[in-house]
């Protein structure tokens, strides 16, 4: 009977999991350039004196979706959205290079191009994007970021870094949302990838599919539990049956 309680309370807790990832997708269905986590099942055998025939049930997370959001139309200067699959270059909290697909940027009060979340746009030399206080600044369809001062003709600040992961080096999401490479180098800058000024990128989150696959999780985790206490059932008649016969 064991064997039945412990598959049906690991596959309870998978679709708990599952549930927390695809709660997690919902509610950043409006994030720019969100990439929707994604979740499968898998069986694994327990290890270990007396527990061979057991099989626990896991959720794992084999990666992301990584299929563009919908383009918007801003107008805004500073807002771009990547092409295909490359990626903006920032600075993670952490001080390490990281990737986002969130083309949302702004200007602090000294000068530092950053995204709306804080973070440090780096050009494509990995250093700090700056731009002169007051001045216009647009960017241009391969990332170079041009300022104008009053009256002056724009004149070129620097290119922002967009980097293109590999099937040898792809990314990975990271516990802070962010992306990094597989084995930990920055990606090399990407001269060939291309931008759209005043166009931002949307999640890649489908809302309803996302809403149907937790209706789907929930009455799964209650499959389980039912499963639970009909062990717990057949438990108790069982030990009532046996109380009979000594």
């Amino acid at each position: 009977m064991d064997k039945l309680i412990y598959t049906a309370m690991t596959g309870a807790n998978a679709a708990a999991n599952r549930q927390a990832v695809l709660a997690n997708n919902l509610a950043n269905v409006s994030t720019n350039g969100f990439r929707a986590e994604l979740s499968t099942y898998r069986a694994v055998p327990v290890r270990g004196d007396g527990s061979t025939t057991r099989v626990m049930a896991l959720e794992a997370t084999p990666g992301f979706l990584d299929l563009p959001g919908t383009g918007q139309s801003t107008g805004r200067a500073l807002d771009a959205m990547a092409d295909g699959k490359a990626w903006f270059a920032v600075q993670g909290l952490d001080g390490t290079e990281a990737y986002t697909r969130n083309g949302s940027f702004e200007v602090d009060a000294e000068g530092t191009l950053r995204t709306n979340t804080g973070l440090t746009v780096l050009n494509d030399g990995g250093a700090p994007m700056t731009v002169p206080l007051g001045a216009e600044v647009t960017i241009g369809r391969d990332g170079t970021l041009s300022a104008k001062v009053g009256r002056q003709p724009p004149e070129p600040l620097g290119r922002l870094k967009l980097g293109t992961p590999t099937a040898d080096d792809p990314l990975q999401r990271s516990e802070d949302g962010l992306f990094r490479t597989t084995s930990g180098d920055p990606l090399p800058n990407d001269g060939n990838a291309r931008l759209q000024p005043g166009m931002l990128e949307g999640s890649n989150v489908n809302a309803i599919e996302t809403m149907v696959g937790m209706i789907q999780t929930a009455r799964q985790f209650e499959a389980q539990t039912r499963l639970m206490q009909t062990a717990e059932a057949d438990d108790r008649a069982a030990a009532q049956l046996l109380s009979m016969q000594g």
